[in-house]
């Protein structure tokens, strides 16, 4: 196991450069599945969510490399079934993408129960929807997940709550399908455009992603390609909010400003300076911070995976503040951890009250979860004292050398083992 020791105090000044997005990445990868050629994916993170995939993928047979700049080259040419059900497919969520792919190519697949992060209830029931509608038999056997068709056929299918990974699962197992399928009420995510843009690319006709309603015409096959994938817009918005909290300068380079709207709107109305260049974003804070309300909604609202450390950053703003967590249900676990750093906040179900108290102090803490680890790295950032974060492990899911990119952004940090 291995924690961060994180010094506080320090004003991070410099520029930080955005990894891909690892929300995309993890749909990407599988959907190579639907080609059965040879795929280049560029900007992956390099990080341990990638490196399980990119283990699945060759235990499937896959022929797989990727190098130290996050270019994967994959063939999945070689593969004739998908058995995901080792130990690897069950680490991550978004092992479940396996199923609407290697239904769209092969109509059957099998794979282990996702697992990922611990933040409440995340049933897979709208992802089973939409399979069935297409024509498959899904069943559900001692944690594995299986799926059979004798074809899909297109058709409409509506989701009953707005599920960004039921809309993209329902894509990859589509548009191989004969006839049309329309998604109804789906997720409208960056990422979910980039996966759509992903697919075309490779020669499906998907139109209307990014919209809540998407139109795929299935086609009869697809094809190797090269593409590169987005900015990933929960790490820049966690170096944004490492920014405001330490009162530093920060430019965090390699974003698409128009996807970090909502965050930047948040951070204005806390009297943070924020300056948009193209694909960069400038943040500082010279001025006391205000305190607000937040509330956690699907894209284009507050996206729920900084919910945490806007939650951290909130507790350095002069008054009361209300979070109102409506995405997921049991991510307020980290508040305890806070707690121990001196911060005054009230729980009630998904409404978290926050007295700012200006500064937190350093204390032994440990990462419930990808996010919360990401917020207590922010906390200790701007701590009192030393601050050690355990678990490290949970936040190298997700970022991509926090540790390295902190440094050089000034901070006193470092990883080590326990």
């Amino acid at each position: 196991m291995d924690k961060f020791i994180i010094e506080g105090g320090a004003k991070l000044k410099g520029k930080v450069n955005v990894s891909g997005f690892k929300n995309a990445a993890l749909p990407i990868i599988p959907a190579t599945l639907l080609a059965g050629d040879k795929c280049i994916i560029e900007n992956l993170p390099l990080i341990k969510d990638v490196n399980i995939y990119k283990e699945i993928m060759a235990s499937l047979g896959a022929d797989v490399s990727l190098d130290d700049k996050g270019t994967m080259e994959i063939d999945t040419s070689k593969i004739k079934e998908c058995i995901a059900t080792s130990d690897l497919a069950g680490r991550i969520r978004g092992s479940y993408y396996l199923l609407g792919a290697a239904l769209g190519r092969f109509k059957e697949a099998e794979v282990s129960y996702p697992g990922g992060c611990n933040i409440g209830n995340r049933p897979i029931d709208q992802h089973i929807k939409g399979f069935e509608a297409l024509g498959a038999k899904v069943d559900i056997d001692h944690g594995i997940i299986k799926c059979k068709a004798e074809k899909l056929i297109g058709t409409k299918i509506y989701l009953d709550v707005v599920s960004v990974g039921a809309t993209i699962n329902i894509m990859l197992a589509a548009v191989l399908a004969e006839g049309k399928t329309v998604i109804e009420n789906a997720a409208k995510e960056p990422h979910i455009v980039d996966v759509a843009n992903f697919l075309n690319a490779m020669g499906a006709d998907i139109r209307g992603a990014g919209t809540d309603v998407i139109r795929i015409n299935g086609v009869e096959e697809l094809k190797g390609c090269t593409y590169s994938i987005i900015p990933d817009q929960i790490e820049a918005g966690t170096y944004m909010i490492a920014a405001a909290i330490t009162g530093g300068d920060v430019i965090i380079d390699n974003v698409i400003p128009t996807h970090l709207e909502s965050v930047t709107a948040k951070l204005k109305e806390m009297d943070i300076i924020v300056e948009e260049y193209g694909d960069s974003i400038r943040v500082s804070a010279p001025n006391p911070l205000k305190s607000i309300n937040v509330k956690t909604l699907p894209h284009p609202g507050f996206p729920t995976d900084l919910q945490q450390p806007m939650s951290v950053l909130l507790s350095h703003a002069e008054g009361t503040s209300i979070v109102t967590e409506s995405v997921s249900e049991s991510r307020f676990k980290y508040i305890d951890e806070l707690k121990r750093m001196g911060a005054n906040i009230k729980v009630d179900g998904r409404t978290a009250v926050i007295e700012g108290i200006g500064k937190l102090s350093g204390a032994k803490v440990s990462a419930t979860d990808l996010r919360a680890g990401a917020a207590l790295i922010v906390a200790g950032l701007a701590a009192d004292g030393t601050t050690e974060v355990e678990n490290a492990q949970h936040i190298d899911r997700g970022y991509e050398k926090i540790d390295n990119k902190l440094l050089n952004l000034g901070a006193k940090i470092k990883k080590v083992q326990e």
